[in-house]
Parts: structure tokens; sequence; C-alpha cells
């Protein structure tokens, strides 16, 4: 595959989802982007925008396994990921099976994922970075292309648990589902509310997307241009010297590596998806606040001050020399 190939498959897939995601542009391209790059995705927002509809959209465009799980307070870790059965084997004597969870799919639904406990929470955490899923003392690889996609309702806090930073960190974005416009919603009503529902095809497989992931890697990022994208992470530490001095009250916690690591493979990314060959500053910038959003954690003078996420972002890109 050529990376022009790869460009106008990008293309027709935003253009398929496009036909049942009414709006939505940024979000569309961003969560190609994770699963062209491997990451996984954290989707905001309130309740009826979309977001469910989304990741279902995906699969089928993607012709992709799909799995969807329902957090809720009484959701067990096992429910999750399997657990061993006890099963009568060939010679009527008892053996252990493992019954594989819904996790077991390459596009897993977790909806509304800060509405389950901590401890099945962190049933996620091996499988969104290795990939595998260990129970007793056997290691179960999942199938490849592997992508979370959490959604999560930011006006509704009562009965919910806040994901702790470490599985935060595990997220290459996290995204805010906005609510249409006007004329978007228009749209929606349109063909939500008649029989005109456009049927959707399937672009990619599972062997395209892992071929694309590999070529993509090797797009070229000029020296200057990826250290302004590390300069922009390491910016994101109080304690830093890159840290605007304004800022450092505000932020009690910066980036990880894994979001250098996010950073710059999303941005070769969107540089294809652009038909540019080569990272710009401008990628950088356009992908910076998706990565970091979820990445830096603020502090008491920031929430007093009403100063945001969004605006800190802000300020180190422009505060960055280039």
């Amino acid at each position: 595959m050529e990376i022009g190939d790869i460009v106008k498959k990008a293309v027709r897939c935003e253009k398929e989802i496009g036909k049942r995601i009414i709006g939505q542009k940024e979000v569309i391209r961003m969560v190609l982007i994770a699963i062209l790059s491997g990451g996984n995705v954290l989707l905001e927002g309130v309740p009826g925008v979309g977001k469910t509809e989304l990741v279902k959209t995906l699969s089928k465009v993607l012709n992709l396994k799909f799995s969807r799980i329902q957090f809720t307070p009484d959701l067990m870790p096992a429910d999750v990921i399997g657990t061993n059965m006890v099963i009568k084997d060939d010679e009527g004597k008892n053996a252990f099976s493992f019954e594989r969870g819904p996790i077991f799919a390459n596009l897993v639904l977790a909806d509304e994922i800060n509405r389950a406990t901590p401890k099945t929470q962190s049933a996620l955490l091996e499988a969104m970075q290795e990939g595998t899923v260990t129970s007793g003392k056997v290691t179960h690889p999942l199938p490849e292309p592997f992508m979370v996609l959490a959604t999560e309702n930011p006006i509704e806090m009562e009965g919910t648990y806040p994901l702790p930073e470490a599985q935060l960190d595990r997220f290459l974005f996290k995204l805010n589902v906005k609510f249409p416009s006007f004329e978007e919603l228009k749209n929606i009503i349109d063909v939500t509310t008649t029989n005109r529902e456009n049927e959707l095809n399937s672009i990619l497989n599972d062997e395209e997307i892992l071929s694309m992931r590999k070529i993509l890697k090797d797009v070229p990022i000029a020296e200057t241009v990826k250290e302004y994208a590390l300069k922009t992470i390491v910016a994101t530490h109080p304690d830093s010297e890159h840290c605007p001095q304004n800022l450092r009250k505000y932020i009690s916690f910066g980036s990880s590596p894994r979001g250098a690591q996010g950073l710059i493979n999303a941005s070769k990314i969107n540089a294809v998806l652009e038909e540019r060959y080569n990272v710009s500053f401008e990628d950088i910038k356009f992908i910076a606040y998706s990565v970091l959003r979820h990445r830096i954690i603020l502090s008491f003078e920031a929430i007093s001050d009403g100063v945001t996420v969004e605006d800190i972002i802000k300020e180190i890109l422009a505060s960055v020399k280039i």
C-alpha cells in the first residue's frame, strides 16, 4: 500500500462515517487517527450527541469486530475480561477453561466508563497498554487491531468514579463531542426520523489497518519540529524551565512520556491525511489539545481562577520557541 492509497482510503472512511454521524468532522478525523496509530480514545459529551453511534458506525466502515460493555457500579472485572470455568474434559475429569469476555474484540465501547468501580476500571489497564489479558497465570493476546473507545457524561457526576491518572494516560486522545449546530441538528432529524437511512459500506479491514500503521510510522519529521513537540510536553510540568512562569501555579502535574509518543505519532498521521508527507508545526499544534487535555492536572488555584486546561495548552503552544 502506498501513501496515496492511505489518503484515499481515509477520505472514503470519513465520508462513509459522515453518512450516519452528521457534523463532528474533527471528532471523526481524530478517531481515525487514533485507530491508525493504535491508540485509545475517551469521548466526553452530553447524552444524545452520537458517541455510541459513532463507535458502531466506525466498526461497520472499518469491518472490525465490535463489542459494547455498559459500565455500572455492579460490573465486575470478570464481566469484562472473562473468567475460568470448570468443564468436563474428554475423559470426564474436571478442568478449567477460560471463557472470554467482551474485551476480546477489535473495537470495544466502554460506555459510561466512570460509572464502574475502580476495581473494574483497572481491568482495562493491561488491555489498553499491552493488548493482552491475564487470567490466573495465563496471558491471552487480544485481537489486532485493538482499540478501546470509552464514553463519559461531563454533567452528571452523582454515582460516578473519576478515572485515575494511570488510566487516563492510557488514552491517546480525550475528545469533546459538542452539541450540533442548528443546521447539523436539522440534518440529524431528517436522517433519523425518516426511512431514508443511508447504508454503510466497508472501506478497510484489519489487515489493511495494520499495514497502514507500519507505513505511517515512517513519515519523516524534522528535528526542529520534533524539538517543538517535546518542549511542548516538557512545558506542561510546572518545575520545568520551559513552563511559562505565569502557568506554574495553575499546574499540579504534567504529561507523561506517553503524551510525547502520542503527539509525534498522531501528528505524522494527520500530516498524511492532509496530503503532506512530512510533519509541520501546525500538525503538532492541532493534535496537542486532544493529547494533553486529559494529561494536565489543574491545581486549586486554576480552578478558583477559572483557568481551563484549554487555556493552558494554548499558552504553552504560543510560548514554546520555534
